[in-house]
């Protein structure tokens, strides 16, 4: 009897697939933030309990809560993940970054994203919004809920 194998790569491959992801530092509170871009920015981020990230490290379980916000006629969503929780990091090879927005389901051209990130620096507390390639992200799959 032969083994079925899932190839990691292709799964975050099609994840990661016509994205866009930004890094964001901002030492506030999660719900902080995210009622600063609901109220400022006009989005409508809410808790998706559906969509939690767990990892498991050190014989400890960790869980980064996931936000979303859909775009009305479109099937772009766009999603908050805090990078840290409880001394554990989503990315760790991105310690230093507080917040990644997912935007995903069509893509975001090189406009929207510079007025997004024009925009989200504007918000008292945040101190730096980059861009961050697939290419540098090296644990994807923590992000892939």
């Amino acid at each position: 009897m032969s083994k079925l194998v899932l190839d990691n790569d292709f799964v975050y491959e099609d994840f990661f697939e016509q994205t866009r992801l930004l890094g964001i530092i901002a030492p506030v509170k999660n719900y902080q933030f995210c009622w600063r871009l609901n109220k400022q920015l006009g989005f409508e981020y809410r808790l998706n309990t559906d969509c939690v990230v767990h990892l498991k490290k050190r014989n400890r379980d960790y869980f980064f809560n996931i936000y979303e916000s859909r775009e009305e006629n479109s099937f772009l969503s766009h999603y908050l993940y805090h990078n840290q929780y409880d001394g554990e990091y989503l990315l760790p090879e991105f310690k230093h970054i507080d917040f990644l927005w997912l935007m995903k389901g069509d893509w975001v051209d090189e406009e929207k994203c510079a007025l997004i990130t024009s925009a989200v620096k504007s918000i008292e507390g945040v101190q730096l919004v980059t861009e961050l390639t697939n290419e540098k992200i090296k644990n994807k799959g923590n992000m892939v809920f």
